[in-house]
């Protein structure tokens, strides 16, 4: 359908910056929209190549994972991306990578701790770790979901990063901030102890913000 064209070139231009920008490698890594009722999600397919991947490769399914347009199988994931949809009327967009410093801390279970004032204001706060689910579940969306309260991106535990936007871009750009507060926190571990931003200029910076949390 042509109505879906527009979602689906967005989803691929996003989904190709994000590769270039080694956020995930081979076919790993998944990302979605949704149209403004929320009735359709045009999100990546399941093991097609960056390298080669087309906007008719984008697939478009509704909330219960019907296919609706497309030549492929969804990412085995969109469960995971419509519990999110679903329960965040907020969101239109998930982004999930396996961006590498991101995604040790994940593999640790460790949370990225607000180390940098702008981490409030683009991710909430400190990038949480959701409690391991098994991939392809809608439990894995619904352990997102808890650690995405009051936070736009989370670490998938022993798998990966999500970040969440009112728009792709707005995803994209929060799982690119989620990368790079994870690498410089990696790099800050071993240059000493890190210095975290006081609790004062959090609950100020909040407050600028309109932020209850």
């Amino acid at each position: 359908m042509d109505s879906f064209r527009a979602m689906k070139e967005r989803v691929l231009e996003i989904t190709l910056r994000a590769y270039s920008e080694k956020l995930f490698a081979g076919t790993s890594g998944n990302l979605s929209m949704c149209d403004e009722a929320k009735r359709f999600v045009a999100i990546t397919p399941s093991g097609i190549r960056y390298e080669t991947m087309k906007a008719d490769d984008i697939m478009v399914i509704d909330m219960g994972g019907t296919i609706v347009e497309g030549p492929h199988k969804p990412s085995s994931e969109w469960r995971m991306h419509t519990t999110i949809l679903k329960q965040r009327p907020d969101i239109r967009a998930v982004v999930h990578t396996h961006s590498p410093y991101a995604t040790s801390f994940a593999v640790a279970g460790i949370p990225v701790p607000p180390i940098l004032i702008e981490m409030i204001s683009f991710l909430g706060g400190e990038i949480p770790v959701a409690g391991f689910e098994l991939p392809g579940s809608a439990e894995l969306g619904a352990s997102a979901l808890r650690a995405l309260e009051h936070r736009h991106a989370c670490l998938l535990s022993s798998h990966g990063v999500i970040a969440v936007g009112e728009d792709i871009d707005q995803a994209f750009i929060r799982a690119e901030y989620a990368e790079d507060a994870a690498k410089i926190y990696s790099l800050s571990l071993q240059a000493g102890k890190p210095k975290l931003v006081p609790d004062e200029a959090i609950r100020a910076m909040k407050a600028k913000m309109g932020i209850s949390q």
